[in-house]
This record gives C-alpha cells, sequence and structure tokens, in this order.
C-alpha cells in the first residue's frame, strides 16, 4: 500500500495513541486532533486521504466533521468511531456520508480492514474508472443524476436499498456501485432471494458443516461467507420469510455468521446492497417485512426510473442491444417507423422487455433490417397510443404464462429441435434459422439451454 496521510479525531490520549500506532503499520502517516474546532482546521489547511474521528468530543460530535468534510472534501472517506451497539448513530452519520463506522472497543482486524477499504476507494475514485464493464446508457437528466449518485453512493459503505419496477435495471446499478467503491477487487454475490427454497435458506447464506443435517455430506460455504470482502447483493429480498429476516438482521448487526452446525462465529466483511420492485414500506405496514431490518438495509434508498419515465433514452439503448446480440457487421437497420413505435410505447417491463421485443423483431425480420411489423407490439397499444395517456399492460397470459413466456417457449423448442437436427452443432443451426452466431450464443444463454 502506498503511504497515505490520515486525520484522527479522539479525546482519549489511550485511544489515539492506539490508532495511531495501527495506522503507522500500513505505511499511513497520522495527524490528531482532540476537538472538532481544531480537527476543522486542520481539514481546511491538510489534505488528507481519510479520517477517523470519535462520536463524542468535548465542543461537539463525530457528524459535525462528516458535515464539514461532506462540504470541503467529499472525496475523503471518514469514518466513525461509536459506543458498542450505538448502531443508530452509525447509520446517521452514514446517512450524512461517513464511509463507515468501527466500534468501541476497537478491533484492530476491523479497523485495519476498513481503513484498507478506504485508502482503495480514495484511489479508485481519483482514477479514470469510466473504462468499467457495466455501463447504464442512456443521457437524459434522469439517469446523468443516477450515475452521478451512484458514483457518491460508491465512496461509503453504507447498507443501499435499490428500488424500481421490475426488469428496470436494479441489478446493473448494484454491481456499478460495487465496481466504483472501494470493495471493487472483491466479490460481488448476487443472489435472487425468491428463488431460494425456505427450508435450505440459512445453509445457502450462512453455510453448514458435514453432518449437521440430512444430505450435509461436506461443508459448505455460504453466500456471506463467499461475499466477504466484497460486496452481496440481495435481490427481491421482500420474498424472504420471516424467519430469515430475523437471523439475516442478527448477521448484519454482528457482522458475523454462525454456519448450521457450527459453534463458533465467524467474522465477515461485506456490504449490503438489496432490491426488489414490491413496496418494501407497504410491506413493513403489512407485517410481511420486518421493520427494524427494512432499517438496516435501507440506510440509503436509490430509485432506478423506469424505461417510460427516460423514453429519450430508447435510442441509444436499441443500438447498445443490437450490438450485444448480433455481430458488428451485420447488425440490423431499424427502420425510423419502427424507432418511433419503441419510442412512444409504455414499456411495462422496461429495459428487459425491450431486450425481448429486439431479440424476436431480429429472428422475424432475418437479421438485415427490423420494420414496425417485426416488433409485434400489441395492436391494441399502437392505437392506444394515440389516443390515451393512460399506459397500456402488456401481460396478456396464455394459460398461466405472460406473452413473453410462451414466446420463450416457442423459441425454446425450435432451437432445440433445430440443434438436434445439427447434431448440436451452433453454427449450422443457427445457419439454418435464419441468425448469426452471436445471437445463437446469446439466446443459448437467455433460454437455459447452454
Amino acid at each position: 500500500m502506498k503511504q497515505a496521510n490520515a486525520l484522527i479525531i479522539d479525546d482519549e490520549p489511550d485511544i489515539l495513541e492506539l490508532l495511531a500506532m495501527t495506522l503507522q503499520q500500513m505505511n499511513v502517516i497520522c495527524t490528531t486532533a482532540d476537538t472538532v474546532e481544531s480537527a476543522k482546521d486542520k481539514l481546511n489547511t491538510e489534505n488528507f486521504d481519510l479520517c477517523l474521528t470519535d462520536m463524542k468530543l468535548p465542543d461537539g460530535d463525530g457528524m459535525e466533521i462528516v458535515s464539514h468534510i461532506q462540504d470541503i472534501c467529499p472525496k475523503t472517506p471518514v469514518a466513525i468511531i461509536t459506543a458498542h451497539g450505538n448502531m443508530e448513530l452509525s447509520i446517521e452519520a452514514m446517512k450524512l456520508g461517513a464511509f463507515d463506522f468501527v466500534s468501541k472497543p476497537v478491533e484492530l482486524s476491523r479497523l485495519r480492514s476498513m481503513v484498507s477499504s478506504a485508502l482503495r476507494q480514495k484511489d479508485h475514485t481519483e482514477k479514470n474508472h469510466k473504462n468499467t464493464v457495466y455501463r447504464l446508457h442512456g443521457q437524459s437528466k434522469k439517469m446523468q443524476q443516477l450515475r452521478e449518485t451512484i458514483e457518491k453512493l460508491a465512496r461509503s459503505q453504507a447498507p443501499v436499498y435499490i428500488s424500481g419496477a421490475s426488469g428496470s435495471g436494479k441489478e446493473l446499478v448494484a454491481r456499478l456501485i460495487h465496481e466504483q467503491g472501494g470493495r471493487y477487487t472483491g466479490p460481488f454475490v448476487p443472489v435472487n432471494c425468491g428463488a431460494i427454497p425456505s427450508e435450505l435458506m440459512e445453509s445457502e447464506f450462512f453455510g453448514h458443516k458435514k453432518g449437521s443435517f440430512t444430505g450435509a455430506v461436506t461443508n459448505k460455504t455460504g453466500l456471506f461467507a463467499a461475499a466477504d470482502g466484497g460486496t452481496l447483493f440481495l435481490d427481491e429480498v421482500a420474498d424472504l420469510p420471516l424467519v430469515m429476516q430475523v437471523k439475516l438482521l442478527r448477521a448484519i448487526q454482528e457482522r458475523a455468521i454462525r454456519p448450521v452446525g457450527s459453534e463458533k462465529e465467524i467474522p465477515v466483511n461485506i456490504r449490503i446492497l438489496s432490491a426488489t420492485h414490491h413496496d418494501l414500506a407497504k410491506e413493513v405496514r403489512e407485517g410481511s417485512f420486518r421493520q427494524d431490518l427494512f432499517y438496516r438495509i435501507n440506510v440509503i434508498e436509490l430509485k432506478v426510473p423506469s424505461l417510460s419515465e427516460r423514453s429519450e433514452d430508447i435510442p441509444e439503448l436499441v443500438d447498445s442491444l443490437l450490438h450485444r446480440m448480433c455481430e458488428k457487421d451485420r447488425l440490423p437497420i431499424i427502420t425510423p417507423k419502427a424507432m418511433s413505435l419503441l419510442e412512444q410505447y409504455h414499456f411495462p417491463g422496461n429495459v428487459r422487455e425491450l431486450e425481448n421485443i429486439l431479440e424476436r423483431a431480429i429472428t422475424l425480420s432475418g437479421g438485415d433490417k427490423i420494420d414496425a411489423n417485426d416488433l409485434q407490439l400489441p395492436d391494441h397499444t399502437a392505437k392506444a397510443l394515440h389516443s390515451s395517456t393512460e399506459p397500456v399492460e402488456r401481460h396478456f397470459v396464455r394459460g398461466n404464462k405472460t406473452l413473453d413466456d410462451f414466446m420463450d417457449d416457442i423459441e425454446r423448442k425450435a432451437i432445440s429441435e433445430t440443434l438436434e437436427a445439427c447434431r448440436w452443432n451452433k453454427t449450422a443451426a443457427a445457419k439454418e434459422l435464419g441468425i448469426t452466431f452471436r445471437a445463437m450464443r446469446y439466446k443459448l444463454k437467455k433460454l437455459g439451454l447452454e
């Protein structure tokens, strides 16, 4: 780790000495202060890579330090030192912009981990991270605001609750927060809470020991341990049963887990990001989601706009999706009429629905040109767009399936039969179906045929 400068603020000389000695062993030069006033003077005249401040000071509190840093040097991470169990103050500090917190008595391993993450974040923020793996497309005002908010949230360790309609890109937002933050070198572990059977949840989240229950033939590492040093993304968190919510709350509060069948707790260093398309506040009012867990994961809420709120972004999204689905030298041309229909359509399924529509249009058009008829938008929707401002839902049902699910089944059957006829030669099957090899690979992955 390159040499860094830190400001440590505490009115207890013993703690100041302990913190300074620990950081100096990490090649960090330490400057100390014992009051809010002296800390502000130093912040106004010197540049620091990190700030650690006690919550209670003789002439004020750590909140003043956090606010002052947000005003004059918001990219400098500041961590709060609080009394043990004072989670409420820690959460308030993170809402103000604190990077993280550590409780007294200070665990040196936890302190070192936090300092390392903070310094990585500072270094990462100062570098140009525009060339990231993931990217949000669109230049609308809402998307520009979303990108700015993501950049701010990446500088913190605060739990973030990402809200938004299904298909709007909540996981992509979570990945960007992770990628632009100090944990970017650690794992990003996404989990769909609604896809795990309730009887297996504790084992999936916390792991288990061999022989702890019938079928536990080996030790298992849970999702929390797999995300250690990185980010755990809890998608569809509203689907967690109440019993699991209690255990999840304890793991978040204690920053430790106990695998099924184990007598010892294992410390974990993770950041929690969560998302759902449900109204989580309503779930709390109705009693299906615990209020205390809601407050822990919803330190900061980030709303992802629906596609209908940013229709001006559709041309850029279409171009990006077509490049992903097709070979670059065989990109289909989308006619002005087709683009106009897309820009007027309400998209109840958001970006995911746009992706499905384009995918189907490529198949129907043969891959050279996409016209309005190839989009296969519901007829009544196109008419309604010219006669009503009311949003029109597209979730037609055939049996127990939506139209998109029904079309997926048809595609899955056609591709499977063609692959079998071609003895699973993907290149030959793509040629037989009249699509590019890249489009074939994309469909195989999407339809679960890999």
